[in-house]
């Protein structure tokens, strides 16, 4: 257990964090899943919409640090193919 001040507010904020990057993880995650649902579907229009809104949500992430960079670019990258393979 945290002994100073300091290091009790230290474990909320973690805590508000951690709930607050699961929260946004999981959002990520139905995104994904929502738009390899559009891509089964063959619907190109939706998927390109879908793949729009998840890409930023992924950048966004990565950049407050809820994934690492690398993991991010890959995540859009293999969307992005995904995509482009369904186009052809």
């Amino acid at each position: 257990m945290p002994n100073t001040k300091s290091a009790k507010k230290r474990v909320k904020t973690n805590e508000k964090s951690r709930e607050r990057n699961i929260a946004r993880r999981s959002d990520i995650k139905s995104s994904i899943k929502n738009f390899k649902q559009a891509l089964e579907e063959n619907n190109i229009e939706n998927a390109q919409k879908l793949l729009k809104t998840t890409s930023s949500k992924i950048s966004r992430a990565a950049g407050k640090g809820i994934f690492k960079k690398n993991k991010a670019s890959r995540k859009i990258s293999r969307l992005t193919k995904a995509l482009i393979k369904l186009k052809k």
